[in-house]
């Protein structure tokens, strides 16, 4: 009977076991025994020993029943199958190489016919700290009686977790103190003699082992002063004393102070006394009475907070005798040399004993100041530098004096530069085949430079026959599986260590197409030239060879191929084929063989006919705003479909739906481009790429895109005059149009927008690259630019040019509209206009004012140095009144006087007038409203001439000045008035008026007062009546009486209109009824409206009431409503009624259609 086909699985298991894998058998209820790593297997059956098949190893473990499983297959009882796997001289490298198959025992399991490929595990990965140990200094304290050090790795599988401490294994088992938690180490109740140390952290798994960084802990403890009693000191006035602290047995930094006489303040620090944090001594610069007392040293540990009190040190005074003076003697020193690393704080103590008390004072040797940031404490006594850099090193001097001499304590501080370990090039994870060769190279930075050591799985890595190291790198030749496992490289120096770790896989496995197989199938074009590609994995690398034709399979069969003129195998496998035929079609094997096996994979080569572009794109010459079309036509093979591209100087044209310019037309073999509305920036080469699946061709044309010219560049300007400039320039693109002349233009502060210049020649032809601007003003500010044109139009400007004054000339225009007269008595007043900033030609600008009484011949000049001078006034009392001068005005600058004006005559200034108006009267209008009246002042000699009155109106009982004041012309005869409205009602108003003209005002008149009248009724006509009889409208309303302080009523006013015409017609009446005569074909609705007539003027008016338009229907029925009172009608403010009102008018309205 037929053995049925099976498989196995290794499952974790250490690698002594592997003798249990040299033979296996299992029943054939087993049906597929399935394999991890790369294995080949031999059916054993009597006689002869067969291979039957070779596994790369793809599918991962998983568990499998390990007892045979008994079974009928077809109804019949199946044979045993004897399998083994044979020991070849390789394989025990071969299991070493796969962790799957290395790690356990062997499992069996039936997988039914038709199962699937088990699911992926994660990859497994040797263990990596992502938490190391470091540093540290931990708290030793009442509440403080455990401590964790931190450690955590990954891999797959999970790492276990070990630790070392001074080079010793911590073995919780033995020393209860210890835990494990995860892979952080706990300790209870630790000891700082016990459990301080050097601590390293171990990470396993089945892959290797790393080791952490080593961790130097402490623990900060203080303990207690001894209770011995402390000896008495005895001192003399004047005297100095140390006082010894003597601190107990503590670990981590501490903090000195002492108290005097059990005071709760601590002992403050002088230039007398002064407490050593290196000692922890107290030194007295010399003793006072005062000083008598018990001093205790209390001792402070910074990490823990724990504090500690000595014995008690009592000072007594001698008698016998006090200390006479002494010079300094420094007794708190700091060390003669010291280094100190970069960015650390350094503190030196220097203190010193004498009598008098000495001064303490630093310097620097080399006589250059002290840092800013260095700072002194205590009285000078201690100086602190904090972040030291190198200019801070030097020999620094401590100096002590007092009047009996002076001492010095000399120190060297050196910069230590210590640059902290960094890596520049690390380790990476290696997968390497077997009998390759390896290396790994590690770069640390550091000062001092740093040594490198290698470990593998936590070891010392030794140089051997085939491991090769020397500093940072690490060579290994013809790896074995052996060398598989975790490495770490370690780079040291002096202050620290710093480590990289990387796994090496090495690996052993037959070719595998599974994850690259050769191309099903390859198109290429006949002529063409295509590689098809054999990338297969396999450790070590394969062999390579190709097959034609054939069946497939591991040989490939069909034809061997061998290197010709077209066809040759390159380096890394792929087959190269050149100028391709329809014979080159047909099916292609590419078969890869190493020690552990072989394997085949096959692709079909298709040829296709090439594409070719039968109509191309032409060069086109084409003008902005026109369109035009770019041919691109192909012939290709009838199976393909080309696609069409089209690139512009090199980047790809966007042919989507929103594009304005760009458009593909033509059919399936045509990819014809159109451009719309060409502009400029559509000139260039233009490509059509046309791609089918088996080529690609293209074919280019230039488009020309003539347009107007560019801008002009570098515009320079030159022979700078008072009229004229000289503008060079380079000329811009042209656009494929050459420039045929340029406009030169100009604008100043002056000027709306840009000017086109007067140039020399008249018109500048496009050859030129200079002309002369002409015409300018001079002293003017100007800017520039040039403007170039061509055939097809006008091009942009240049860029302006810089601002360019001209220089300065002589003033070419003379002061205008000049004019005078008026002023006080003796003064001839002359105005002209100031000469504008664009003419004035210079700087200093003034003016020339020349006069002369009419007939005389020699002219009277004054000159007035401002350019905004309007005004001159002369006076001589002499002068008399209306005087007749001739007068002209000149200007000049600073390079020269200008022209004069043109003489015109002006009077000199008249008399005031002398004579008060006369027969002043008043009379009231209104409420508001006042008529003033007088007789006009007659023009007599000495009188001066009369031009005009001043009418002042003020309320009774208010300042004048505070009045109304109007002006009124004179001139005219008979009595002249004037008249004042918004007045209050009822007031007296107090009038003067006074005759004026150019010289001033005269005399006031005497005062005139007058009463305004009462103001209107308030109150509107009320209970309106109406009725509308063809033609006729009748009104009546409810007489208004006036109150007490009003203005008696003297009749009313009707004012009616069409609510659509503007213009209104009034009616007056004494009655309280009136007939309205309206025309009867009009059909447009009445507004009328009453007010109140008296002679305070008009009173107030009633709401409008608009009466309805009428219609023919009228004349034959008469409608007579009497629409009781209008809604404003005194005493009618019931909503009800006026609800009932509208009503009626509403039904009134509709009557009349």
């Amino acid at each position: 009977m037929a053995c049925q086909e099976v498989f196995f699985t290794l499952k974790s298991e250490p690698f002594w076991s592997l003798q249990k894998l040299e033979s296996l058998s299992v029943s054939a209820g087993a049906k597929y025994l399935r394999c991890s790593f790369p294995c080949v297997l031999f059916l054993s059956q009597p006689n002869e020993e067969k291979e039957i098949k070779t596994w790369p190893g793809k599918y991962p473990p998983r568990p499998l029943h390990s007892t045979p499983l008994h079974r009928q297959l077809d109804g019949k009882k199946v044979t045993l199958c004897h399998w083994k796997m044979k020991l070849l001289p390789w394989e025990l490298l071969i299991l070493l190489s796969l962790k799957e198959c290395l790690a356990g025992s062997v499992a069996w399991h039936r997988s039914p016919a038709g199962a699937g490929v088990p699911h992926a595990e994660s990859p497994r990965h040797g263990p990596v700290f992502t938490q190391e140990p470091s540093d540290s200094v931990l708290p030793l304290g009442a509440h403080d009686n455990q401590a964790f050090i931190n450690c955590k790795a990954k891999g797959n599988p999970p790492p276990r977790y070990q630790w070392r401490v001074d080079g010793r294994e911590v073995s919780p088992d033995l020393d209860p103190s210890y835990s494990l938690v995860e892979g952080n180490l706990w300790i209870r109740d630790p000891l700082a003699t016990h459990h301080g140390g050097v601590y390293q952290c171990i990470a396993t798994n089945a892959i290797g082992t790393v080791v952490s960084r080593e961790a130097k802990i402490k623990f900060a403890f203080l303990q207690n002063f001894s209770r011995k009693p402390r000896n008495t000191v005895s001192v003399r006035e004047g005297q100095a004393v140390v006082l010894l602290c003597g601190p107990p047995p503590h670990s981590g930094e501490i903090k000195y102070s002492w108290v005097f006489n059990g005071q709760p303040r601590l002992l403050q620090q002088d230039s007398r006394r002064f407490v050593s944090q290196r000692t922890g001594n107290l030194y007295v610069a010399k003793v006072e009475a005062s000083d008598v007392g018990n001093y205790t040293c209390v001792v402070r540990n910074t990490m823990n907070n724990a504090t500690a009190f000595s014995s008690p040190t009592p000072v007594v005074l001698r008698t016998d005798a006090v200390m006479g003076e002494y010079e300094p003697k420094i007794e708190v020193q700091f060390p003669e040399s010291l280094h100190v690393t970069k960015g650390s704080s350094v503190t030196l103590e220097c203190f010193a004993l004498g009598n008098p008390v000495p001064s303490i004072s630093w310097r620097r040797a080399d006589g250059s100041p002290l840092a800013a940031k260095i700072q002194t404490h205590h009285s000078s006594g201690v100086l602190e530098i904090p972040y030291f850099r190198p200019e801070d090193e030097g020999l620094y001097e401590c100096v002590a004096e007092n009047r009996r001499g002076r001492n010095v304590a000399k120190g060297r501080l050196l910069f230590h530069n210590v640059e902290h370990l960094q890596w520049l090039q690390t380790l990476k994870d290696a997968n390497v085949a077997i009998e390759a060769n390896l290396q790994w190279e590690c770069k640390a930075s550091g000062k001092p430079s740093p040594a490198y050591r290698w470990l593998k799985n936590g070891r010392p890595l030794a140089p051997r026959e085939r491991i090769h190291v020397e500093d940072g790198r690490l060579g290994i030749t013809s790896v074995t599986l052996a060398d598989s496992g975790m490495y770490q490289c370690v780079a040291e120096n002096e202050h620290a260590a710093i480590y990289a770790s990387a796994e090496l896989k090495v690996v052993a496995s037959p070719p595998d197409f599974s994850w690259s197989p050769v191309k099903k199938s390859t198109l290429v074009q006949r002529g063409g030239e295509v590689v098809l590609e054999c990338r297969p994995r396999a450790a070590p690398k394969a062999s390579i060879s190709w097959r034609r034709g054939g069946g497939g399979g591991r040989g490939g069969g069909g034809e061997l191929l061998k290197d010709t003129r077209r066809r040759a195998i390159t380096e890394d496998g792929s087959l190269r084929i050149t100028n391709i035929s329809q014979s080159d079609a047909g099916r292609y094997t590419c078969v890869a063989r190493n020690m552990f096996g072989a394997a085949s994979s096959a692709g079909s080569l298709v040829v296709k006919e090439a594409t070719r572009i039968v109509v191309p794109p032409l060069a086109l010459d084409a003008t902005v705003g026109q369109s035009v079309v770019l041919p691109c036509e192909v012939s290709s093979d009838p199976t393909l479909e080309p696609a069409f591209k089209w690139f512009l100087n090199g980047k790809p044209i966007d042919l989507g739906p929103r594009r304005e310019h760009f458009e593909m037309i033509g059919g399936v073999s045509a990819g014809d481009l159109m451009v719309r509305n060409v502009q400029l920036k559509h000139s260039g080469k233009y490509v059509c790429v046309v791609h089918t699946a088996v080529d690609s061709v293209s074919a280019a044309a230039d488009l020309i895109v003539r347009g107007p010219p560019g801008a002009p560049v570098d515009l320079v300007v030159s022979k700078i005059t008072d009229t004229s400039v000289q503008l060079s320039w380079g000329s811009g693109p042209d656009n494929h149009s050459p420039v045929t002349s340029y406009t030169l233009q100009f604008r100043t502060p002056y000027s709306i927008g840009w000017q086109t210049a007067q140039t020399v020649p008249d018109c500048v032809p496009g050859q030129m690259s200079h002309a002369s601007v002409t015409g300018l003003k001079p002293w003017v500010e100007h800017e520039f630019r040039v403007v170039a044109i061509n055939g097809v139009g006008v091009g942009e400007p240049s860029v302006p040019s810089q601002h360019v004054r001209t220089k300065a000339a002589v003033p070419e225009v003379a002061p205008v509209n000049v004019s005078g007269g008026g002023g006080s008595g003796g003064e001839l007043v002359i105005l002209w206009e100031p000469i504008p900033d664009e003419q004035q030609s210079g700087e200093d600008l003034g003016y020339i004012v020349a006069f002369r009484p009419h007939g005389a011949r020699v002219w009277a000049q004054t000159v007035l140095a401002s350019p905004d001078a309007s005004r001159y006034v002369y006076w001589n009392d002499s002068v008399t009144p209306l005087s007749q001068f001739e007068v002209k005005v000149g200007v000049y600058n600073a390079v020269g006087e200008g022209p004069f004006s043109p003489v015109v005559t002006v009077y000199s200034a008249e008399d005031e007038p002398s004579e008060a108006p006369s027969r002043l009267w008043a009379s009231s209008v209104s409420s508001s409203e006042i008529e003033v009246y007088w007789e006009p002042v007659v023009p007599a000699p000495g009188n001066g001439r009369i031009t005009g009155y001043e009418v002042l109106c003020w309320e009774e009982g208010t300042e004048m000045s505070g009045g109304e004041r109007m002006r009124v012309p004179g001139g005219t005869p008979g009595p002249v008035g004037a008249l004042f409205s918004g007045l209050k009602p009822s007031t007296v108003y107090l009038i003067t008026v006074r005759a004026c003209n150019s010289a001033g005002l005269g005399p006031p008149s005497p005062v005139c007062n007058i009463t305004t009248k009462k103001p209107p009724p308030s109150q509107a006509p009320g209970r309106i009546e109406w009725n509308l009889t063809n033609s006729r409208i009748f009104l009546n309303w409810e007489h208004v009486k006036a109150l007490e302080n009003e203005s008696e009523v003297t009749g009313y006013k009707v004012e009616y209109r069409e609510v659509w015409q503007g213009k209104s017609r009034i009616l007056e009446t004494n009655k309280t009824s009136v007939e309205l005569q309206v025309p009867s074909d009009e059909e447009e609705d009445y507004l009328i409206q009453i007010k109140v007539l008296t002679d305070g003027g008009d009173g107030g008016s009633s709401s409008p009431i608009r009466i309805p338009k009428m219609s023919s229907k009228a004349h034959t029925t008469s409608t007579l409503m009497k629409i009781g009172r209008s809604l404003n009608s005194k005493g009618n403010s019931d909503p009800k009624s006026r609800w009932i009102c509208c009503f009626v008018l509403l039904i009134v309205s509709r009557m009349t259609y």
